[in-house]
């Protein structure tokens, strides 16, 4: 009888082991929410943790949430290569054995991706097109609400690179109606919503609008101590305030209380924004010493982010094909009449980004030569300028019949400037590494077509082009802001996009007719007259 009652006690043990390994959802939503905050504590601890769990959760779906977090602790600290990497590897996996939200799941993921590289149009193309789906839309299932939240967030922060505030704000006012405080990842994304709605309404010169918002932040934030990325967030949000308010000082103080939070925690990308604000409000008081020692930690930090980026866009082309061959069953049934367009637009972004690969491995590094070769180019647009009639009367015999038999279409012609138009509006000629392929690759528009409809509408090659843009944005600052006038030429070399003092010079004298310093003091006349 003992014997019988044992051996019913070991199948009752064996039968409860199976069944809790198999019933493991809600101790895994426990377990990873967990992962999600220590993503904003320390993404070093976020990546220990979640790789622990990877190991004991045999899980398909549960495995690739976990990824996904490991991939987000990797972009945290500025190591795309890694982040993208994570998100390659999690595809051991029957694609037709996953849910409806996995799959969504995956595209938002590919979206974060792509705008992490600086890809936006690709990561705004993608959630538009999930976003048009009613059933995502619409469904009460808490995994694919948060998902649908952090969409609309992605989405807000693709229209505020392009400076489209007010649509920014919108879309953060529709992930908020996503959200709830029923775990960690719900109540972050809506402390998220509210610092970059913070950010946004500053831009707006809705500065006290945007200040009032930060303090409730933080005085929310304050009353924990397991948050430190955000409350630097909101203390980084809060610097840039006084910053325009000109109270300097407390703009530095606000940006060491920043810079306190996370000062021993690998969160690069946010260091990149405090040392950035840093040496700007010290070159501001004049404060030399200072000044060199956060624009050397924020230069150092930036190069290597810059590094990682490039990085980044080899192994998301991988992610790319992964993708296209993860998605096709999910776009049979969810979008079949648009299976064939998305299948297509998919091929052609994999083809582009290795065409921009190629050309960026062949691309000369030497900044000493890139400079030669803009003067080279500004001396040689003047010469021809100078024979501009000559030119126009060559003979037709003359022209290049390839040339003329490769037109581009005036459609065609059209869409690229409307694209160079928005281009324009932004600041993002203000990049250092902007370049012919990097914008072509980000318009999704040939290389050959691009730098055609430039030369043809504008006037000037590409260099010419970015560099009177740089000009006339610094110019018109210097016009309009009066701080800007207390800048050294240097810094206004670096702050337009130029990494060499005297091709900032030079070019600025080329397009205005009066050198940096010159141009400084008639505008300090004119305003004290």
């Amino acid at each position: 009888m003992p014997e019988s009652k044992n051996t019913v006690l070991l199948l009752l043990v064996i039968f409860l082991s199976i069944f809790t390994s198999g019933q493991s959802g809600p101790d895994f939503t426990i377990l990873a929410d967990k992962a999600f905050q220590k993503l904003y504590q320390n993404p070093d601890d976020c990546i220990s943790y979640s790789q622990s769990l990877l190991l004991s959760d045999q899980n398909i779906e549960h495995k690739i949430v976990l990824q996904n977090i490991i991939s987000q602790a990797y972009a945290m600290k500025g190591d795309y290569v890694q982040s993208v990497s994570t998100s390659i590897q999690k595809e051991d996996v029957q694609e037709k054995n996953l849910s409806y939200f996995m799959q969504a799941f995956g595209d938002y993921n590919l979206a974060e991706q792509y705008q992490n590289l600086d890809l936006y149009n690709q990561s705004k193309k993608i959630i538009t097109h999930l976003l048009c789906d009613q059933n995502l839309l619409k469904s009460n299932d808490p995994r694919l609400r948060i998902t649908t939240a952090k969409l609309y967030q992605l989405q807000a922060l693709n229209f505020g690179i392009n400076r489209n505030y007010p649509a920014a704000l919108q879309y953060l006012d529709k992930s908020d109606q996503y959200t709830n405080n029923s775990n960690e990842e719900n109540i972050i994304t809506e402390i998220e919503n509210k610092l970059f709605r913070s950010s946004y309404l500053m831009k707006q010169n809705h500065l006290e609008e945007s200040k009032k918002l930060t303090d409730s932040i933080i005085h929310h934030l304050k009353k924990y101590k397991d948050r430190p990325f955000l409350l630097g967030f909101a203390y980084e949000n809060l610097s840039r305030y006084y910053f325009l308010k000109q109270d300097y000082k407390t703009s530095i103080f606000q940006s060491e209380l920043a810079l306190s939070q996370i000062e021993n925690l690998p969160f690069d990308n946010l260091k990149i924004k405090i040392y950035e604000s840093l040496s700007r409000n010290y070159f501001t008081l004049h404060d030399n010493e200072k000044y060199h020692q956060y624009n050397k930690l924020y230069t150092d930090l930036k190069t290597k982010e810059d590094s990682n980026t490039k990085e980044g866009i080899r192994y998301i082309v991988k992610l790319v094909e992964t993708n296209l061959n993860k998605n096709i069953e999910f776009k049979k049934q969810n979008y079949l009449q648009s299976f064939w367009t998305l299948t297509l637009i998919l091929i052609l972004i994999t083809i582009g980004l290795f065409i921009y690969l190629l050309i960026i491995k062949n691309k000369n590094k030497d900044l000493k030569k890139q400079f030669d070769f803009f003067e080279k180019q500004r001396k040689q647009k003047q010469k021809i300028a100078s024979s501009l009639p000559v030119i126009k009367e060559t003979p037709a015999s003359e022209k290049n019949p390839e040339k003329d038999s490769n037109k581009i279409s005036k459609e065609k012609e059209e869409e690229i400037l409307l694209k160079l138009e928005e281009f324009e509006q932004s600041d993002r000629f203000l990049n250092k590494n902007m370049s012919l392929s990097l914008l072509s690759s980000q318009m999704e528009i040939n290389t050959k077509y691009l730098s055609e409809v430039i030369n043809s509408s504008k006037e000037k090659n590409f260099n010419g082009y970015i560099n009177e843009l740089r000009i006339n944005h610094i110019a018109h600052l210097l016009r309009t802001n009066p701080t800007f006038l207390n800048y050294k030429v240097s810094y206004l070399a670096e702050y337009s996009g130029f990494s060499s003092h005297s091709t900032f010079t030079t070019v600025f004298k080329s397009i205005t007719g009066m050198s940096p310093n010159a141009y400084i003091q008639e505008i300090s006349k004119s305003k004290s007259l």
